[in-house]
């Protein structure tokens, strides 16, 4: 059996916990700070309740290797979604309170069952994929604070 890789990263949110939560799996959101080489679109309606499926494609010419995802375990300000394809892991986004806002930690943990494929990403996409991921949560907190101080102005 292959080894697991787990990358782990945080972030502070001047938001509550609702509107956090809104922006992981709310749909529209999603795509303002989701990577822009993955595409995400559901299989079925699109929901984040236990169950729920979706298809993750990585756009890269002629080949689009797609990742298919279900929630495993859900309520607000914790989803995990369960990755089958190149590889299988979970995706664990979960919101801790804080005095004035709300603590994200993201925790990305999966295996690669080939061996090539699995010298291939630690040689080439190992660091790529630890950069995107911080700046996928750089983005989702510009978009959730942008989303609260916009309710707070209503």
């Amino acid at each position: 059996m292959a080894d697991t890789t787990t990358f782990e990263q945080s972030v502070y949110i001047e938001a509550p916990i609702a509107m956090v939560d809104r922006t992981i799996t709310d749909q529209t959101l999603m795509h303002l700070w989701l990577n822009p080489l993955l595409k995400c679109e559901p299989v079925g309606e699109w929901s984040s309740q236990v169950g729920s499926q979706t298809q993750f494609m990585i756009r890269i010419p002629f080949l689009n290797p797609t990742l298919y995802s279900r929630v495993i375990e859900r309520q607000e300000g914790l989803v995990v979604w369960a990755f089958e394809g190149f590889f299988q892991g979970c995706d664990r986004w979960q919101c801790q309170p804080e005095i004035s806002g709300t603590r994200l930690i993201n925790r990305f943990e999966f295996r690669i069952e080939n061996p090539l494929v699995a010298l291939g990403f630690q040689a080439f996409a190992a660091k790529l994929t630890r950069r995107d991921m911080q700046s996928q949560l750089q983005r989702l907190k510009q978009v959730a604070e942008t989303q609260h101080a916009q309710s707070q102005a209503m």
